[in-house]
């Protein structure tokens, strides 16, 4: 059986289905982020109440805790979560950007310091891919460089370069045949370096391509730009030989919901706000959620007004349903050939925050970590 398979087209839009020994994924796919074995506030239960496919974690805070040999004694991630649909782990890379204040980047490797106890800990691309066959994911995700935003273009050209090099030790280095392996694309927001690391990338071959080195601080509108010369770039490149599946995921929806700040038609409703004291429909009246199906509004309400546990499931519920099903009802509109008319008619009615909004609630997590 091919690795994905075309269904439907709607002029650029397109729907398929990534076939992985735990299951198939349709897509365009949201995954959703168990960084720690864990999508924060649910269990494997509810992941797939909700309709998720695949779940996206994380090599290198697994490598920590526990440690990348009990989640292979307790039969890989699968088994470790007790999930039993598709998973995708990342290599470890972006770490290598997040974490820059404990770590230093040599020309084998990223030498990070722990943030749990100090420890030092060397991630080569040959361990990065050992420690990723030992946890078991469907997909795994080559060591690669993500350069910061504010980059000049020598330090973006030579994280490429590096990247590149890093790429073909991850090939050397992979052996599981049940695993697949996707090229990772960086560049910046650099055009021609884009171009560069997608012909080398794909001059190797791969069964998918991920976009990397975006959503690092750039204006959303530089990250958009991107993310279309990017695709233009690698379908120009494969010729659409190998069409393509999109999958995309997000800490977003889990962390807003932990704010109290949850995804409706028309943006974001702030659960906390007084008038939802009385409001005793549910969240979102047409949403299927099993919070929405269940409780009203003045109870979630309650419930992070008095700082109770329950409150981050039922809301993490309702925002990783409001995403899934925005993914379903795109698919649905893709087979249609209705995309252009569904798009148009979620952005008439979604206010997305503004971006000056966006940032300052960024920096304020940040310094919330100590790195603003």
């Amino acid at each position: 059986m091919p690795f994905f398979t075309l269904t439907a087209t709607d002029g650029d839009a397109r729907i398929g289905t990534l076939h992985t020994p735990h299951g198939d994924v349709p897509t365009p796919a949201f995954m959703s982020v168990a960084t720690q074995g864990s999508v924060k506030a649910l269990d494997s239960s509810d992941l797939q109440n909700i309709g998720a496919n695949i779940v996206l974690a994380n090599t290198y805070h697994l490598y920590l805790r526990p440690g990348v040999d009990i989640v292979e004694d307790l039969g890989g991630l699968h088994g470790f979560m007790q999930w039993h649909g598709a998973t995708l782990t990342d290599s470890g890379g972006f770490q290598g950007f997040s974490l820059e204040h404990l770590r230093k980047i040599t020309e084998d490797a990223i030498i990070f310091r722990s943030h749990i106890d100090g420890s030092e800990h060397t991630f080569s691309p040959e361990a990065a891919i050992q420690h990723q066959e030992k946890i078991g994911a469907d997909i795994i995700m080559p060591l690669d460089i993500c350069a910061p935003a504010d980059s000049d273009f020598d330090a973006v050209d030579s994280a490429v370069d590096k990247t590149n090099r890093w790429l073909l030790r991850c090939v050397e280095a992979h052996t599981r045949t049940d695993q697949r392996l996707f090229g990772i694309v960086q560049g910046g927001l650099f055009p021609e370096l884009r171009r560069k690391s997608a012909e080398f990338i794909t001059g190797v071959g791969f069964p998918g391509y991920s976009i990397g080195g975006l959503s690092v601080g750039e204006p959303k509108q530089a990250m958009y730009d991107t993310v279309n010369s990017q695709r233009r770039c690698c379908c120009l490149i494969c010729l659409r030989s190998h069409p393509d599946g999109y999958m995309f995921d997000c800490v977003l929806p889990t962390r807003i919901a932990r704010n109290g700040s949850l995804f409706v038609k028309t943006g974001r409703l702030n659960i906390t706000a007084a008038f939802n004291k009385r409001k005793y429909a549910p969240i979102e009246e047409d949403c299927d959620c099993y919070t929405c199906r269940t409780f009203s509004a003045a109870y979630v309400h309650h419930l992070f007004r008095a700082k109770e546990l329950l409150a981050y499931r039922l809301a993490t519920i309702h925002n990783l349903r409001f995403i899934l099903r925005l993914m379903e009802e795109m698919r649905a509109a893709i087979a249609a050939g209705e995309f252009a008319e569904y798009r148009r008619e979620f952005h008439s009615r979604f206010t997305p925050p503004d971006e000056q909004t966006r940032r300052d609630q960024k920096q304020k997590w940040l310094a919330s970590f100590g790195r603003a």
